[in-house]
């Protein structure tokens, strides 16, 4: 802040791959090294001289998971002005189902965007609005009679970013929550009006921060999870270059559609609620001792990947409930007179537990790019020997989700088997992934999903095809018209089935040939979901109903894609 004209105050590094949080510090690092003691403790020579000494800071990590990738298309975006508070730098956690509509709009009017890509497109509107609010306030100094340094100090006091976040973001459809930096200093951060990614916030007499998750606050700042306060729907969070923070009610906030795969797999369980979310995951609990036909005593219960740990506790706990109803009803029937040997049979029995798959790397292969995720599927995970007794155990493993299956397929169930479990009883703490997310993640293809590919099986086997037919001309009918009036015909695939026929069919797409166990999968209930996160109600992945009409659009676009892929229209 307050940089004398010729000297730089806006620095961006950006970096792809594995090690880019490490490269990234060691280039900002790189200008200190031949520093001495004294200047590295001289806040002012710094402020004066060093890259990356600031006052106001914006990071992002954000995988690929959309679009295309490449070093240009890494966030943040930067927008160049030779006007300070015209610059601007924009990052978010986002997907936009609008940006052609957006698009065709704004280049009607002369705006040349030079991606065509949702983060560009969205850093065009804001900057343009953002210009509009210069030269409001421009006008305003000069009429107050002022000239030169004047007229740019009074534009930087009076600029108000909640009438550049109203002007641009009203006609936004999607998940988000966008984060943003003035050249002259302001800050500010918008949530979409239906909640559907998170945001959090602290400030004390120091600091002001913002981020997608509250643990990272917690941890950095060490403040207990009640000073920590969430960024509510179609709300801003702005910052003055004084360090002034006030919320703005910037859009309407619509039905609160919190997005409930951030509970189950994104988010760190090491967020207070988040924890507890995934402890109550355990309502599988009935269908799976009806999958093991009750026999706990010859079951071992394990979990995949770590992000399923959590569930796993709360399964074990509901697991340990049964039981000990179990040893109650058995220690009653043996009258009132048992001897210690009898009480020591039924008090002995016990859940057992072991870690039986270990993976070997820290990548997640759902969201892996397309090209490398079958190779890590093959090799993520390895096992351990000897933890349970072949042809007698039955093996239960958890899993967060079952969106594609490639890593069951490729990798889990053919090793599993290798430890000879008489039945191997994949458990999914999600329901069924059967539609594409369009809000934040890339599961853009009907095809990549297991759900979908098993209930299309179905429907030949059975010989309904019409009814693959007819969604396809129904969806195909809705094409031109206001994506608010269209709807959701891909249910329509799903309907004629009970979730557990559609599970028997991905279990026969996923079993590889050879395995010698019986294999079973146990999906969530969506009642037992929505009981476990009942503030995060948003589940369009697995209900189809997406919360805003851009995501029907694009469902029904995906679709239509979809067979006319298969059938080479």
């Amino acid at each position: 802040l307050e940089a004398n004209p010729g000297e730089e105050y806006m620095f961006r590094e950006r970096a792809l791959g594995s090690g880019a949080i490490t490269e990234i510090f060691e280039n900002v690092q790189n200008n200190f090294k031949d520093l001495t003691s004294e200047q590295l403790h001289d806040a002012e020579f710094a402020k004066r001289t060093l890259p990356f000494a600031g006052e106001t800071y914006m990071g992002h990590l954000r995988y690929s998971t959309t679009g295309k990738s490449g070093i240009s298309y890494v966030h943040p975006f930067l927008r160049r002005n030779n006007w300070r508070a015209k610059n601007l730098a924009l990052c978010g956690n986002f997907n936009m189902t609008n940006v052609d509509e957006i698009f065709a709009r704004i280049t009607a009017i002369g705006q040349h965007p030079r991606k065509y890509a949702d983060t560009y497109i969205m850093l065009e509107q804001v900057g343009h609005r953002l210009d509009r609010e210069v030269e409001r306030v421009f006008n305003l100094a000069e009429a107050e009679g002022l000239t030169g340094m004047g007229i740019t100090n009074y534009i930087e006091e009076h600029i108000d970013l909640a009438n550049v976040l109203r002007t641009s973001s009203r006609e936004w459809d999607g998940g988000y929550v966008i984060c943003g930096l003035t050249g002259s200093g302001e800050s500010f951060a918008i949530r979409d009006p239906w909640g559907i990614r998170p945001a959090f916030w602290y400030q004390d007499e120091e600091i002001a921060v913002l981020a997608s998750e509250r643990p990272v606050i917690q941890t950095a700042f060490n403040v207990p999870v009640e000073d920590i306060k969430e960024l509510q729907p179609g709300q801003a969070l702005l910052i003055s270059k004084e360090g002034k923070l006030r919320t703005s009610q910037i859009n309407k906030p619509r039905e609160k559609q919190a997005c409930s795969f951030e509970r189950i797999y994104f988010s760190r369980g090491s967020d207070v609620d988040i924890y507890k979310e995934r402890k109550r995951l355990e309502k599988l609990v009935p269908n799976i001792l009806k999958a093991i036909n009750n026999d706990l005593d010859h079951t071992v219960f394990s979990f995949i990947p770590n992000t399923a740990e959590v569930a796993f506790y709360g399964m074990l706990q509901g697991l340990d409930d049964y039981l000990n109803e179990e040893k109650v009803q058995q220690i009653a029937a043996l009258g009132h007179n048992p001897n210690m040997e009898e009480l020591e049979v039924i008090l002995s029995r016990r859940i057992r537990s072991e870690k039986v798959a270990i993976k070997d790397i820290k990548l997640r292969t759902f969201i892996a790019e397309g090209n490398s995720r079958n190779d890590l599927a093959a090799h993520v995970y390895d096992i351990t020997y000897g933890s349970l007794v072949p042809g007698v155990d039955n093996l239960v493993i958890i899993d967060d989700s079952i969106v594609r299956g490639t890593t069951l397929k490729q990798s889990i169930i053919g090793i599993l088997d290798r430890l000879g479990p008489k039945k191997i009883v994949i458990v999914s703490s999600s329901p069924q992934v059967r539609y594409p997310d369009y809000y934040g993640i890339d599961m853009a293809k009907m095809s990549e999903f297991i759900a979908f590919r098993a209930a299309v099986e179905l429907l030949k086997e059975r010989d309904m095809k019409d009814i693959i037919a007819s969604a396809y001309r129904k969806s195909k009918d809705q094409i031109g018209l206001p994506k608010e009036q269209m709807v959701n015909y891909v249910k329509e695939i799903y309907a004629p089935f009970t979730d557990e026929e559609i599970s028997a069919k991905m279990v026969e797409l996923l079993t590889p040939k050879g395995t010698k166990a019986k294999v079973e999968i146990v999906y969530q209930p969506l009642e037992g979901l929505h009981e476990a996160c009942p503030n995060h109600r948003g589940d369009w992945y697995f209900s189809g109903n997406y919360p805003t009409p851009g995501g029907v659009k694009m469902v029904n676009q995906a679709f239509i894609n979809y067979i006319e892929q298969l059938y080479q229209f």
